[in-house]
């Protein structure tokens, strides 16, 4: 039957026509990711080892944590480019603060990093300026916070492996590391305050129509703040697991980190252009990233810059099919 018959004469086949678009959207990054997994153990006896997949799941609870505080940003329609900088910074002042115990350890990155996120959605929010621009002058002050510190990346701190900061990167919890079930908390508690929370309604509210929120009495401005101070937390808090897990703070890591956290949120089904989005579908968008980037590793032959091919061409179709699957929804 023809679709265009079915939106024009049918309401009911025009409203199964906008549910199987959104469930697409909402589990399309989930169905390639099980293609993905069923592909990668027939062709590799490794890949579904304990080991393997062990360190697939610990390497991806840092970059899962930063798109988590990224699916907020994005949701409002906003954008944060600042949170690969913040990833790192907060790697180093963590390591740095190790030295003083475990609550410093964690403090100071989240203070530091939270604030800069604070800056980030006051200017955006309360100037009015473009998230775009604003956040890339917090990437370049994060990195140069960063590059001071560790005397232009020539200092590296460590942290005591007999810590119990140490121990929150490395232990093991039921055979799983402990940053993976710290991810999952998080996960759990950020897709209970989008989907069930005032704050949540807001900031779908905020991303589908910033106007219309406003009208309807919603805090657009406070929203704003609140979701790049959550975005600005998280990458605090990955890089202090980031730096207990290899205990020290490597000052050459983030590069980059904010391309592949707003891929892995796309991918999930989180709309650019906001008011559209899920948490889990980012946490599926990073398992993805991560099991293409392991395939390709265990193939071997293959240089690493195939991983960033393979991601842009995935990212690039992954678009398409949101923008057309949105006309469908709105039976355009």
């Amino acid at each position: 039957m023809d679709t265009a018959r079915i939106t024009e004469d049918d309401p009911l086949g025009a409203s199964r026509a906008e549910r199987l678009s959104a469930l697409a959207q909402q589990h399309g990054a989930l169905a390639a990711l099980l293609v993905m997994v069923f592909v990668a153990s027939l062709g590799f006896d490794s890949f579904l080892t304990g080991d393997n997949l062990e360190n697939m799941a610990v390497s991806s609870a840092f970059l899962a944590v930063v798109a988590l505080g990224m699916t907020f940003v994005i949701v409002t329609g906003g954008i944060d480019l600042s949170v690969g900088s913040l990833f790192a910074l907060g790697g180093v002042l963590a390591a740095w603060g190790s030295r003083y115990g475990t609550p410093a350890a964690l403090l100071l990155p989240l203070a530091v990093c939270g604030l800069i996120g604070l800056v980030n959605g006051l200017l955006i929010a309360r100037a009015r300026l473009a998230p775009f621009i604003v956040t890339l002058a917090a990437m370049l002050l994060a990195r140069g916070v960063l590059l001071s510190i560790t005397d232009e990346g020539s200092t590296t701190f460590l942290v005591d492996d007999r810590s119990f900061f140490a121990r929150l990167g490395q232990d093991r919890l039921l055979g799983v590391g402990v940053p993976v079930w710290i991810t999952v908390a998080l996960f759990v508690l950020g897709a209970v305050v989008l989907r069930r929370s005032r704050f949540g309604q807001y900031v779908y509210a905020v991303g589908g129509n910033e106007d219309a929120a406003a009208l309807m009495g919603a805090p657009v401005a406070r929203t704003k703040i609140a979701v790049y101070t959550v975005s600005g937390l998280c990458a605090g808090l990955a890089g202090a697991l980031n730096a207990a897990w290899l205990v020290s703070g490597v000052t050459i890591l983030g590069n980059g980190m904010e391309l592949e956290a707003i891929s892995a949120v796309v991918i999930g089904g989180t709309l650019l252009t906001g008011g559209f989005g899920f948490i889990s579908g980012s946490l599926v968008g990073v398992l993805l990233l991560k099991v293409i980037q392991n395939v390709i590793n265990q193939i071997g032959s293959l240089d690493s810059a195939y991983q960033q091919v393979v991601s842009g061409a995935f990212l690039a179709l992954v678009v398409v099919a949101q923008t057309w699957l949105g006309r469908r929804r709105r039976g355009a």
